[in-house]
Protein backbone atom coordinates (compact mmCIF):
# COMPACT_ATOMS: atom_id res chain seq x y z
CA UNK A 1 0.00 0.00 0.00
CA UNK A 2 1.13 3.55 -0.62
CA UNK A 3 1.22 6.28 2.02
CA UNK A 4 1.54 10.05 1.62
CA UNK A 5 3.89 11.64 4.16
CA UNK A 6 3.70 15.42 4.59
CA UNK A 7 6.72 16.96 6.31
CA UNK A 8 5.96 19.93 8.58
CA UNK A 9 8.34 22.34 10.33
CA UNK A 10 9.01 26.00 11.06
CA UNK A 11 10.57 27.95 8.23
CA UNK A 12 14.03 29.18 9.10
CA UNK A 13 17.11 30.60 7.45
CA UNK A 14 19.98 28.12 7.36
CA UNK A 15 23.70 28.69 7.18
CA UNK A 16 25.57 26.82 4.43
CA UNK A 17 26.85 24.41 7.09
CA UNK A 18 23.31 23.78 8.38
CA UNK A 19 22.06 23.20 4.84
CA UNK A 20 24.88 20.75 4.13
CA UNK A 21 24.17 18.85 7.35
CA UNK A 22 20.46 18.66 6.49
CA UNK A 23 21.23 17.37 3.01
CA UNK A 24 23.55 14.71 4.45
CA UNK A 25 20.83 13.62 6.89
CA UNK A 26 18.31 13.20 4.07
CA UNK A 27 20.82 11.36 1.90
CA UNK A 28 21.35 8.94 4.80
CA UNK A 29 17.59 8.48 5.15
CA UNK A 30 17.22 7.80 1.42
CA UNK A 31 19.99 5.20 1.56
CA UNK A 32 18.27 3.46 4.50
CA UNK A 33 14.72 3.61 3.11
CA UNK A 34 15.77 2.57 -0.38
CA UNK A 35 13.03 1.48 -2.76
CA UNK A 36 10.31 2.18 -0.16
CA UNK A 37 10.52 5.83 -1.28
CA UNK A 38 8.46 6.10 -4.45
CA UNK A 39 8.39 9.90 -4.77
CA UNK A 40 9.19 13.01 -2.80
CA UNK A 41 10.93 16.37 -2.65
CA UNK A 42 11.50 19.42 -0.51
CA UNK A 43 9.27 22.46 -1.02
CA UNK A 44 10.46 25.98 -1.62
CA UNK A 45 9.50 28.60 1.05
CA UNK A 46 5.86 29.59 1.45
CA UNK A 47 6.71 33.07 0.17
CA UNK A 48 6.88 31.54 -3.31
CA UNK A 49 3.59 29.67 -2.94
CA UNK A 50 -0.06 30.59 -3.30
CA UNK A 51 -3.36 29.63 -1.72
CA UNK A 52 -6.37 29.32 -3.99
CA UNK A 53 -9.89 29.40 -2.54
CA UNK A 54 -13.37 29.58 -4.00
CA UNK A 55 -13.16 26.60 -6.31
CA UNK A 56 -12.79 26.55 -10.10
CA UNK A 57 -15.84 28.76 -10.70
CA UNK A 58 -14.61 31.73 -8.68
CA UNK A 59 -10.97 31.20 -7.64
CA UNK A 60 -9.30 33.71 -5.36
CA UNK A 61 -5.50 33.59 -5.36
CA UNK A 62 -3.56 34.72 -2.28
CA UNK A 63 0.20 34.94 -2.40
CA UNK A 64 2.32 33.40 0.33
CA UNK A 65 3.75 33.43 2.90
CA UNK A 66 0.91 32.07 5.00
CA UNK A 67 1.35 34.07 8.20
CA UNK A 68 -1.36 32.25 10.14
CA UNK A 69 0.70 29.06 10.22
CA UNK A 70 3.67 28.86 12.59
CA UNK A 71 4.70 25.56 11.04
CA UNK A 72 4.14 24.72 7.41
CA UNK A 73 4.65 21.93 4.90
CA UNK A 74 8.31 21.73 3.91
CA UNK A 75 8.38 18.51 1.89
CA UNK A 76 6.61 15.27 1.06
CA UNK A 77 7.21 11.60 0.36
CA UNK A 78 5.21 8.72 -1.08
CA UNK A 79 6.12 5.49 0.71
CA UNK A 80 5.42 1.92 -0.35
CA UNK A 81 4.75 -0.13 2.80
CA UNK A 82 3.05 -3.37 3.74
CA UNK A 83 1.01 -1.67 6.47
CA UNK A 84 0.73 1.45 8.59
CA UNK A 85 3.32 0.28 11.12
CA UNK A 86 5.89 -0.06 8.37
CA UNK A 87 4.99 3.38 7.01
CA UNK A 88 5.34 4.91 10.48
CA UNK A 89 8.76 3.29 10.88
CA UNK A 90 9.83 5.02 7.66
CA UNK A 91 8.37 8.33 8.86
CA UNK A 92 10.28 8.05 12.13
CA UNK A 93 13.57 8.11 10.24
CA UNK A 94 12.72 11.25 8.24
CA UNK A 95 15.08 13.95 9.65
CA UNK A 96 12.23 16.47 9.99
CA UNK A 97 10.57 14.23 12.61
CA UNK A 98 13.22 15.23 15.17
CA UNK A 99 12.29 18.93 15.14
CA UNK A 100 8.95 19.09 13.31
CA UNK A 101 6.44 16.41 12.41
CA UNK A 102 5.50 13.97 9.66
CA UNK A 103 1.84 13.38 8.82
CA UNK A 104 1.20 9.95 7.33
CA UNK A 105 -1.95 9.37 5.27
CA UNK A 106 -3.10 6.21 3.44
CA UNK A 107 -3.47 6.97 -0.26
CA UNK A 108 -6.62 6.05 -2.14
CA UNK A 109 -5.31 4.95 -5.50
CA UNK A 110 -3.70 7.53 -7.75
CA UNK A 111 -0.45 7.63 -9.69
CA UNK A 112 3.17 8.52 -8.96
CA UNK A 113 5.98 9.42 -11.39
CA UNK A 114 7.78 6.45 -12.90
CA UNK A 115 10.72 8.63 -14.00
CA UNK A 116 12.57 11.45 -12.18
CA UNK A 117 10.79 14.78 -12.54
CA UNK A 118 12.32 17.31 -14.90
CA UNK A 119 11.71 21.02 -15.32
CA UNK A 120 9.62 23.11 -12.94
CA UNK A 121 7.14 21.19 -10.82
CA UNK A 122 4.66 22.02 -8.09
CA UNK A 123 2.66 20.16 -5.48
CA UNK A 124 -0.97 21.14 -5.10
CA UNK A 125 -2.31 20.16 -1.67
CA UNK A 126 -6.10 19.82 -1.78
CA UNK A 127 -7.46 21.07 1.55
CA UNK A 128 -10.89 20.66 3.09
CA UNK A 129 -12.40 21.43 6.53
CA UNK A 130 -11.85 18.47 8.88
CA UNK A 131 -15.58 18.19 9.59
CA UNK A 132 -16.27 17.28 5.94
CA UNK A 133 -14.49 13.94 5.51
CA UNK A 134 -15.16 11.97 2.37
CA UNK A 135 -14.76 8.20 2.51
CA UNK A 136 -13.26 6.52 -0.57
CA UNK A 137 -15.89 4.45 -2.35
CA UNK A 138 -18.81 6.53 -1.05
CA UNK A 139 -21.21 8.20 -3.51
CA UNK A 140 -19.70 11.61 -2.64
CA UNK A 141 -16.23 10.27 -3.33
CA UNK A 142 -17.28 8.80 -6.67
CA UNK A 143 -18.85 12.14 -7.62
CA UNK A 144 -15.57 13.87 -6.76
CA UNK A 145 -13.67 11.37 -8.93
CA UNK A 146 -15.81 12.38 -11.88
CA UNK A 147 -15.00 16.06 -11.27
CA UNK A 148 -11.27 15.31 -11.12
CA UNK A 149 -11.51 13.31 -14.34
CA UNK A 150 -13.09 16.38 -15.97
CA UNK A 151 -10.25 18.53 -14.62
CA UNK A 152 -7.62 16.16 -16.05
CA UNK A 153 -9.35 16.15 -19.43
CA UNK A 154 -9.63 19.95 -19.47
CA UNK A 155 -5.94 20.64 -18.86
CA UNK A 156 -4.57 17.91 -21.11
CA UNK A 157 -2.00 15.23 -20.36
CA UNK A 158 1.17 17.27 -19.99
CA UNK A 159 0.58 18.96 -16.63
CA UNK A 160 -0.32 16.16 -14.19
CA UNK A 161 2.74 14.19 -13.15
CA UNK A 162 1.18 12.48 -10.13
CA UNK A 163 -1.84 12.62 -7.90
CA UNK A 164 -3.99 10.74 -5.43
CA UNK A 165 -6.84 11.07 -3.02
CA UNK A 166 -6.23 10.55 0.69
CA UNK A 167 -8.32 8.74 3.27
CA UNK A 168 -10.19 10.90 5.87
CA UNK A 169 -8.40 12.69 8.76
CA UNK A 170 -9.36 9.90 11.16
CA UNK A 171 -6.88 7.66 9.32
CA UNK A 172 -3.96 10.11 9.50
CA UNK A 173 -1.11 9.62 11.97
CA UNK A 174 1.39 12.25 13.09
CA UNK A 175 4.94 11.17 13.89
CA UNK A 176 7.44 13.12 16.01
CA UNK A 177 10.76 12.12 17.57
CA UNK A 178 11.95 14.02 20.64
CA UNK A 179 15.14 13.15 22.47
CA UNK A 180 15.14 9.82 20.68
CA UNK A 181 11.61 8.95 21.80
CA UNK A 182 8.95 8.17 19.20
CA UNK A 183 5.71 10.12 19.70
CA UNK A 184 2.70 9.00 17.67
CA UNK A 185 -0.58 10.92 17.59
CA UNK A 186 -3.76 9.95 15.77
CA UNK A 187 -4.99 12.56 13.33
CA UNK A 188 -3.33 15.46 11.49
CA UNK A 189 -0.63 17.62 13.08
CA UNK A 190 -2.73 20.78 13.52
CA UNK A 191 -6.07 19.89 15.09
CA UNK A 192 -9.04 21.77 13.65
CA UNK A 193 -7.16 23.21 10.68
CA UNK A 194 -7.95 22.47 7.07
CA UNK A 195 -6.52 19.10 6.16
CA UNK A 196 -5.34 17.48 2.96
CA UNK A 197 -7.74 15.15 1.19
CA UNK A 198 -5.60 14.75 -1.90
CA UNK A 199 -2.70 16.11 -3.90
CA UNK A 200 -1.39 16.62 -7.40
CA UNK A 201 2.16 17.04 -8.66
CA UNK A 202 1.91 19.48 -11.55
CA UNK A 203 4.40 20.39 -14.25
CA UNK A 204 4.29 23.99 -15.46
CA UNK A 205 6.59 26.30 -17.37
CA UNK A 206 6.34 29.04 -14.74
CA UNK A 207 4.43 30.17 -11.65
CA UNK A 208 1.63 31.84 -13.64
CA UNK A 209 0.92 28.66 -15.56
CA UNK A 210 1.01 26.58 -12.36
CA UNK A 211 -1.52 28.92 -10.72
CA UNK A 212 -3.77 28.79 -13.80
CA UNK A 213 -3.79 24.98 -13.75
CA UNK A 214 -4.22 24.70 -9.96
CA UNK A 215 -7.14 27.17 -10.06
CA UNK A 216 -9.07 24.60 -12.08
CA UNK A 217 -8.77 21.85 -9.47
CA UNK A 218 -12.15 20.94 -7.91
CA UNK A 219 -11.30 21.61 -4.24
CA UNK A 220 -12.34 24.11 -1.57
CA UNK A 221 -8.75 25.24 -1.05
CA UNK A 222 -5.56 24.46 -2.94
CA UNK A 223 -2.16 25.27 -1.51
CA UNK A 224 0.34 25.41 -4.35
CA UNK A 225 4.03 25.02 -3.53
CA UNK A 226 6.99 24.70 -5.87
CA UNK A 227 9.16 21.61 -5.57
CA UNK A 228 12.79 22.36 -4.78
CA UNK A 229 14.05 19.65 -7.13
CA UNK A 230 16.70 18.38 -4.71
CA UNK A 231 15.62 14.77 -4.17
CA UNK A 232 16.37 13.31 -7.59
CA UNK A 233 13.06 11.43 -7.48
Amino acid sequence: MQYFALLISKEQDRTPDDAAAAMAAFESFHAKAGSAIKAGDALTPTATGVQITGGPDAPTVTDGPFAEAAEVACGYYVFEAENLDEALALARDVPVATFGAVEVWPMAGGTIPTQPLEGTNWIALLLEPPDRPVQPGSPHWEAMVVEHQKFAAAIGGGHIRAGAGLYPPSTATTVRVRDGELLITDGPYVEGAEVANGFYVLSASDRDEAVKVASMIPASTVQLRQLAGVSGL
